[in-house]
């Protein structure tokens, strides 16, 4: 039944994406972080490539609709361009199963070229507001059920995310739910109806829940570094301390004995196989960059145990485990550095946003969400330090928004204020070549 209903829902929306482009970006955005498909359990609906099925006819309706789409040439967009370069580059070179290496570069590519195509159509408020409905509504479900089964189960069972998915592990789902949560509370802020207002903080709630059942120890650490950044940007340091305080205080004296005991192994990582594994594919990535500096050893280059005895004999092939050094150990020191450049890009273009819209009528949306992005940064930057999600379309697609924020409140506000805000560095350069 629920295959039918999502076969034919998907039916009657793909052609809008001919005539209407941002539709695309909604369905697209949808199937890729909530992978909707993968909870009607069989049935035709799973049967159907909707990824490409959505990401041609977006791509149809960008090149024949005259619905307005302009690709910005900023930082961001540039980066994101030339990772796609590099990438390609250091696939011709990689040194992992050919056919699995080309699976993941189509998938990987295919995201970040999609992401060129939201930054292009996300042109307006309402556009970006639609966007971090679906960026939240696509995680929201998981955190709400997560939240719940930690409550009736007593916290006894760890909570896990959709299978065959990038955040089915209870650590991937763990740290997606703390980056998700910000932008949660940014819905709760410009909600107008109490009722909304209400629900989106017991959905909040129970997502904090369900990130403390995970039983993920990366994730414990995130939080901790998410609630000191909130406290820090909040504008009511006691009352928002106070309640951060009680909320995850709340969250881990429910937890029963054996999650205190799984957090406190955190102390003892020596006697910790999960953790000392990591320690050791880390030092094979650190060793890939080293000896390959420009290319690395390319997709999957960690999970071969021919190519991991290139590099440190007798290693053992897994996962990376870090955002961080799995960049480093794929693709090397260059693409690394543009990798980790759209990051810079977005918390930069984040900060401008918020120095431009700040004390202007009618832009405190712009402000909210900005500061919002940045909190979800710093949870993904920490969580994924101990997690395979560096390529992770959800968080550079919420790192878009953020440019997209500021490129809205900068054709908002009239181009002098501008320059006197942000300074001469930051004004366009037709402004400083008429001076």
């Amino acid at each position: 039944m629920r295959s039918a209903a999502l076969f034919f829902e998907l039916l009657l929306l793909l052609p809008i994406t001919l005539v209407r482009p941002f539709v695309g970006v909604i369905l697209w955005s949808w199937f890729s972080f909530m992978n909707p498909h993968r909870l009607v359990y069989g049935g035709i609906a799973l049967a159907v490539p909707w990824a490409m099925l959505i990401f041609f006819g977006t791509l149809f309706g960008c090149l024949a609709a005259r619905e307005p789409k302009r690709l910005p040439v900023n930082a961001f967009t540039i980066l994101v361009a030339l990772f796609l370069v590099m990438i390609t580059i250091t696939t011709a070179f990689a040194l992992g199963p050919w056919d699995d290496v080309l699976n993941k570069y189509e998938i990987v590519a295919k995201s970040f070229l999609f992401l060129l195509i939201t930054c292009a159509l996300l042109s307006s408020r309402e556009r970006i507001h639609a966007l971090v409905w679906v960026l939240v509504l696509s995680l929201a479900f998981f955190g709400i059920k997560g939240g719940g089964f930690t409550l009736l189960g007593g916290g006894v069972n760890k909570v896990f995310g959709p299978e065959s998915t990038m955040i089915g592990d209870n650590n991937h789902l763990a740290t997606a739910l703390l980056v998700c949560l910000p932008l949660m509370n940014y819905l709760r802020m410009e909600s107008r109806h109490p009722i909304m207002r209400y629900g989106i903080t017991a959905a909040m709630v129970l997502t904090l829940f369900a990130v403390v059942g995970s039983y993920s120890r990366g994730a414990l650490l995130a939080l901790g570094a998410v609630s000191a950044y909130f406290w820090w940007k909040s504008p009511g340091k006691i009352v928002s301390g106070a309640l951060l305080v009680i909320a995850v205080a709340t969250a881990i004296m429910f937890m029963p004995e054996s999650w205190m005991d799984r957090m406190h192994s955190i102390q003892d990582y020596n006697a910790d196989d999960s953790a000392m594994g990591r320690l050791d594919i880390w030092s094979v990535a650190w060793q890939m960059a080293i000896q390959r500096p420009l290319v690395g050893g390319g997709f999957f280059a960690t999970y071969t145990q021919p190519v991991v005895n290139m590099f440190v004999p007798g290693g053992t092939p897994r996962a990376v485990h870090s955002i961080w050094f799995e960049v480093l150990g794929e693709h090397g020191f260059p693409t690394f550095f543009v990798w980790f450049g759209m990051t810079i890009a977005g918390a930069v273009y984040a900060r401008r946003a918020i120095k431009l819209a700040t004390g202007v009528p009618g832009l405190e949306w712009s402000v909210n969400l900005a500061r919002m992005i940045q909190v979800s940064i710093i949870a993904y930057l920490v969580g994924g330090t101990f997690l395979s999600l560096c390529y992770w379309d959800y968080y550079f697609t919420m790192l878009a928004a953020a440019v997209a924020v500021y490129e809205v409140v900068k054709a908002t506000i009239p181009q002098p204020t501008v320059a006197a805000r942000l300074g001469a560095r930051a004004m366009p350069a037709r402004m400083a070549l008429s001076r």
